[in-house]
């Protein structure tokens, strides 16, 4: 027994060493047989981009435009969408050209309005050209301004259901995970929770450093505020259900004065819409026809009252109709 127990062999078992930690970015992966999601540009913005490359890259991106895109979430580069919008400018200045000249042989030649109403579509038409880049260019910052009104309308009734959630002792990472999929009922500031929440579980950011992201990102002053008071209060040891409901108790209180203060403002602008719209035209085309009557110069005064009641009048009503929008819309 003593001779078996020495010429017994003892095997030893290799531990596998344990690898590091990787330092570096986390690889993202997707679902097998799934492809990542990424934002393709379409055929026309593709042509924009071929045509316009070098006049748009020969000069850096203003960072104001790539800050509004992302606030406004548009997924393109700064330097495709300034391609795209010197493309639209260029297509809309043709086709308003060719429209204005159109406008001038139906009007003139073969209506026979007159010259005047002939040559205001010929010479107005080709320099709305101007403001079709203006309104292209400025879309991102109108857009991200838009989506932070939503996120300033909707964010008080938000914080209920997040403070509902914190009583519920429901970690911070996990209220934004359930409010971003309530997007029908909170919209923009539903989409804000979603990208806090794609920080964390698909580019493996820590909560805190989540949020702080999306604070700078937000478009919402007040959403900015929110989401810095968060950190503050998580880091010093703080509870988060009385500073929710403290949030939506002020922000229920900011919503009512600011509804107070619009309707306000709209009926003022009723006001002016009768005296400018109804009011002042009524006796211009009025003293306008006396004059025509008795005047000498009949024709022209003829022409001048087709200008404003053909352009003038509708131009002016179909603006106080979008002031109107605009105000109907925010509250």
């Amino acid at each position: 027994m003593a001779t078996a127990s020495a010429n017994r062999t003892v095997r030893r078992v290799a531990t596998p060493k344990r690898e590091p930690a990787p330092t570096g970015p986390r690889p993202v992966r997707v679902a097998k047989g799934q492809q990542p999601a990424h934002s393709d540009l379409t055929a026309f913005e593709r042509w924009c981009w071929r045509t316009f490359k070098d006049r748009v890259t020969s000069k850096p991106v203003d960072p104001l435009l790539e800050e509004n895109l992302v606030r406004a979430h548009l997924r393109v580069r700064g330097d495709e969408y300034m391609a795209t919008v010197l493309g639209s400018t260029v297509v809309a200045g043709i086709g308003l050209s060719v429209a204005g000249v159109v406008a001038f042989v139906l009007l003139d030649l073969i209506v026979g309005l007159g010259l005047l109403l002939g040559l205001l579509p010929l010479v107005a038409l080709p320099l709305m050209t101007f403001v079709v880049y203006v309104l292209l260019a400025s879309r991102p910052s109108s857009m991200a301004k838009a989506r932070g009104k939503d996120i300033d309308r909707r964010i008080s009734i938000a914080m209920n259901f997040m403070s509902a959630m914190a009583s519920a002792d429901v970690n911070i990472d996990q209220i934004f995970k359930e409010l971003s999929n309530q997007q029908r009922i909170y919209g923009s500031v539903a989409d804000e929770a979603a990208w806090i929440t794609r920080d964390t579980e698909l580019l493996g950011v820590d909560i805190l450093t989540a949020i702080k992201e999306g604070a700078l990102r937000s478009p919402s002053k007040r959403f900015q505020d929110f989401l810095q008071g968060v950190v503050t209060t998580a880091t010093s040891g703080g509870q988060l259900k009385p500073y929710f409901l403290l949030k939506a108790e002020q922000y229920e209180r900011e919503n009512k004065l600011t509804i107070l203060q619009r309707t306000e403002t709209m009926g003022l602008m009723a006001e002016v819409f009768v005296i400018g719209v109804v009011a002042f035209p009524l006796f211009l085309i009025i003293i306008l026809a006396i004059f025509a009557i008795i005047g000498g110069n009949g024709g022209f005064v003829l022409e001048l009252l087709w200008v404003i009641v053909a352009l003038v009048i509708p131009l002016i009503e179909f603006g106080f109709i979008f002031i109107m929008n605009v105000f109907a819309t925010e509250s």
